[in-house]
């Protein structure tokens, strides 16, 4: 990137970004945009809730009370579903590598990333800390959250040959959404967000998804490193100017800003799955429903797909991480179990012989037409042949769950409550999708919701 000014320069992009943000109001946001920010808040909760039983989430939460507790004098929340506290970076680190680690979570295509993932954990810990917060601001802190962190992927994304995760640019989200809650200066925000922006993980993503572990995609540092950014610069800490923010190569990725709503142009994932798998699990559930395939009939799978989707894992995975960045074993579950969620990416389903046999008879190919479409749309093709020699293609295939079409609220709900149904009573389910739903009422307290959250107890 070349430098656009010195730091006592004019800084035009910031000032509309920070203006933008303080005068942010639910009141002219339009409706739709409140209404995608609640439903969005629903299903984030929901892949937290059934997060809660991984390994990493555990590990995760346990290493935050342990090493990130918060001092005397600091600010301090409490863990979702777990009631334990710790520093805000801590408690955002714990719920963030555990939302992260169950690959549901909503994105954006051209970010080729999540944003949400990071932002309800911040969320939810600036809350916690906060003297009041009402649902109405919850959600346009959220809103605010979304469209900067998506803005600044895009410039990182257009001004760096590495494909980042989305730590590196989800933190900065984090950090305007601190900012506005704390109510601190224009000069601390601004230094914020350079600091955010240098100490966040730029992971290579392609390295992960290689090699599948906890890391998932940097989103379980991106948070904390938001809300440290913040803190830190609270205390005089420089770090001004952010370079996907303030430099000249970047300054086309914030000239929509307040005028489009990227926030309404997100995907919601219905399998937890890495999106890159959604078009061929698609297209197998399609062709499993359409031609009722009995799955032991099958004799072989083809996928036909772009390049990145090809890439995918094509073994039986032995931890969830590997499950979750599998190509073949998702797409074995759709034609054996007629459905991929929660169960079918953990440890229990991996010895499961009809899983295991049609993922060896699973193959994957790079189609030209399909690859030069993404990332703008994620496409597959899916063919079965049965060992009776007949065959069945689905055809080009679009990943569902948006972001055109959007998925419906009805959509949305029904994920949500299958999710947060795998580890919550009917009850608890019920509760807190009533209250998330009311969050844009004019007497909605959202410090009632993290409570509940927070003393919520997870069944699994």
């Amino acid at each position: 990137m070349t430098e656009m000014e010195t730091l006592a320069g004019p800084k035009p992009v910031f000032d509309t970004l920070n203006a933008w943000l303080r005068g942010l109001d639910a009141k002219t946001i339009p409706p739709a945009v409140i209404t995608t920010a609640k439903l969005l808040i629903l299903d984030l909760i929901g892949v937290l809730a059934a997060a809660h039983r991984l390994d990493a989430g555990r590990i995760a939460r346990d290493h935050a009370v342990r090493h990130w507790a918060a001092g005397p004098d600091a600010p301090a929340a409490r863990i979702a579903f777990d009631g334990r506290e710790a520093s805000l970076p801590g408690a955002a680190f714990a719920m963030a590598t555990q939302l992260d680690n169950l690959d549901a979570h909503d994105g954006w295509q051209p970010s080729k990333g999540h944003a949400g993932a990071a932002l309800l954990p911040a969320l939810l810990a600036l809350a916690e800390d906060a003297p009041e917060m009402s649902g109405r601001e919850a959600l346009v802190l959220m809103i605010a959250g979304y469209e900067i962190a998506y803005r600044a992927a895009e410039a990182l994304h257009a001004t760096v040959p590495d494909y980042h995760t989305s730590g590196a640019w989800n933190a900065l989200g984090c950090v305007a959404m601190a900012a506005r809650a704390r109510g601190v200066s224009d000069d601390v925000f601004r230094h914020a967000l350079g600091i955010a922006e240098y100490h966040a993980p730029r992971s290579q993503m392609m390295r992960e998804i290689a090699n599948p572990t906890m890391l998932h995609d940097g989103t379980g540092f991106g948070a904390p490193v938001g809300l440290y950014a913040l803190l830190i610069a609270e205390d005089g800490f420089t770090g001004a100017p952010a370079a996907t923010v303030e430099f000249d190569d970047a300054a086309g990725s914030w000239a929509d800003l307040g005028q489009v709503w990227l926030t309404c142009q997100q995907y919601v994932k219905p399998y937890p799955i890495c999106r890159w798998a959604h078009a061929p699990i698609d297209a197998a559930l399609g062709l499993r429903a359409k031609f009722n395939i009995d799955p032991q009939l099958i004799a072989s799978i083809d996928i036909y797909t772009f390049k990145y989707s090809a890439d995918l894992s094509a073994s039986v995975p032995d931890t969830s991480p590997k499950a979750q960045y599998s190509l073949a074993w998702p797409v074995a579950c759709a034609f054996s179990r007629g459905m991929v969620g929660v169960d079918e990416v953990m440890p229990e389903a991996f010895g499961d012989p009809d899983l295991i046999k049609l993922t060896g008879l699973t193959s994957a190919h790079v189609d030209a037409a399909l690859e030069a479409d993404y990332p703008a749309r994620r496409q597959a093709s899916v063919k079965v042949t049965l060992h009776d020699g007949r065959s069945f293609e689905s055809g080009v295939v679009e990943a569902s769950g948006g972001p055109d079409p959007q998925p419906t609220e009805a959509e949305i709900v029904q994920k949500f409550r299958r999710f947060a149904g795998s580890v919550l009573s009917a009850d608890q389910v019920v509760e807190l999708e009533d209250m998330v739903m009311g969050l844009d009422g004019k007497d909605a307290d959202f410090k009632v919701l993290v409570q509940l959250v927070n003393e919520m107890k997870i069944n699994h």
